[in-house]
């Protein structure tokens, strides 16, 4: 396959894993801490309103899920990557830190919140998505030693 091809199947891949990974984190997270009487996260404006009865526990599955969530689309889209591997990830990456950026732009939060997402969710997980993906990538056969 031509590796212009291959790449950017692998940031397509990538992308639709990330994604997956942090829906299912949510929703999961929605199911184990519920949200607090009142709260309504079915439209926009509700989750604006509900912001302000959220507990630091409401915040610990939105930050696994778009950490986790990076981590995993940048693993697959590395690991599926004809070349230029860590640059995809963090391409990975800053493509969720844009999604991040619009929902801090759209809903707000309290600032650590804000800080620590935007700080360690994204950019730092990309690069150590691309850094497990060099880790257990399997050697081309020019790559292994002859001896």
């Amino acid at each position: 396959m031509n590796r212009i091809v291959k790449n950017i199947l692998a940031i397509v891949v990538g992308f639709l894993i990330g994604s997956i990974v942090n829906i299912g984190l949510v929703n999961l997270g929605m199911a184990i801490v519920p949200l607090p009487d009142g709260a309504d996260v079915s439209t926009m404006e509700g989750v604006r309103e509900s912001m302000k009865l959220l507990t630091p526990m409401n915040f610990v599955f939105p930050f696994l899920a778009h950490a986790l969530g990076t981590l995993a689309g940048a693993y697959t889209a590395a690991r599926m990557a004809a070349s230029f591997q860590m640059l995809i990830a963090i391409g990975i990456g800053l493509f969720f830190l844009m999604g991040g950026i619009m929902m801090v732009v759209m809903c707000g939060g309290p600032i650590w919140f804000i800080a620590s997402d935007l700080l360690l969710a994204y950019l730092p997980m990309s690069f150590l998505g691309a850094i497990l993906a060099r880790k257990t990538k399997p050697l081309t056969p020019e790559q292994h030693d002859p001896s």
